[in-house]
């Protein structure tokens, strides 16, 4: 919306979009109709990466029989991390996360820093280790529930034509407790809490950050009803044109 609460024109809504995401890597959307398209708009930032169950547009919710696990679908809380380590290819470079049923009560919340900050408070040496030694990786308890059973390897931060891809897990790195990154982890976590925005979901809004920049968290919460859905974006393309001519009454926050 602009200063007398109308619309933005479509052009400078994509532009406003694209100037958050680049300022601080995440971009909040609230106020969204229910016209709005998020697959659409999703669509217009690149190519879509299917979730673990081949899904393009996954559902985040609890599901039965997960509850004893590290995983997504429940009610736990999730570590900071980043999406796409345990992938061969390159992590998706967005993820986007809409509201279908907002969460009833206390927690739920998705919380975001971000990670080149802190690799800015590292040494020349450390960051120099992160990129030159390659980490094994594993998936999630819970992934492997599923039947995937995934390991690959990479570095922790990785120089890419389109811009530094960091990947993050504090507890799917395969590594020695005497091991840099071990210290590393327990840095992130402490780095997190008092650096970290907190996103509390109502019906529709929409939630869009950097995978190769923000690191990523959810607090834990009671109500099993709460339901999310997800999209992984592999590449930024053009900016945001025809997808967001539905969002007329939406509002992009970026801090």
């Amino acid at each position: 919306m602009d200063f007398n609460g109308d619309p933005l024109p479509e052009h400078l809504l994509s532009s406003t979009f694209q100037d958050l995401m680049e300022t601080h890597g995440y971009v909040y959307m609230c106020n969204v109709p229910d016209t709005f398209d998020p697959v659409g708009f999703c669509r217009s930032l690149g190519r879509f990466i299917p979730n673990y169950t081949g899904a393009v547009v996954g559902d985040v919710r609890p599901e039965p029989g997960m509850d004893d696990v590290y995983h997504a679908g429940n009610t736990r809380p999730l570590l900071p991390h980043t999406e796409g380590y345990d992938f061969h290819i390159v992590p998706p470079r967005y993820i986007a996360l809409w509201c279908v049923t907002p969460c009833e009560g206390d927690g739920g919340e998705t919380t975001l820093m971000d990670g080149l900050a802190f690799t800015d408070t590292l040494t020349n040496t450390e960051r120099d280790h992160l990129r030159q030694h390659v980490y094994q990786w594993k998936t999630t308890d819970g992934i492997r529930r599923l039947g995937l059973d995934l390991h690959t390897e990479h570095p922790v931060l990785e120089d890419h034509a389109d811009g530094r891809i960091v990947r993050f897990s504090c507890n799917n790195i395969v590594r020695d407790d005497d091991d840099l990154v071990a210290d590393i982890q327990t840095r992130v976590r402490e780095y997190f809490e008092p650096q970290h925005i907190s996103v509390r979901y109502e019906r529709n809004d929409m939630l869009v950050w950097d995978n190769w920049r923000m690191l990523h968290s959810r607090t834990a919460f009671n109500d099993r009803n709460r339901h999310l859905r997800r999209i992984q974006i592999a590449q930024p393309t053009q900016a945001p044109t025809g997808a967001m001519a539905d969002g007329r009454a939406l509002t992009a926050v970026g801090s």
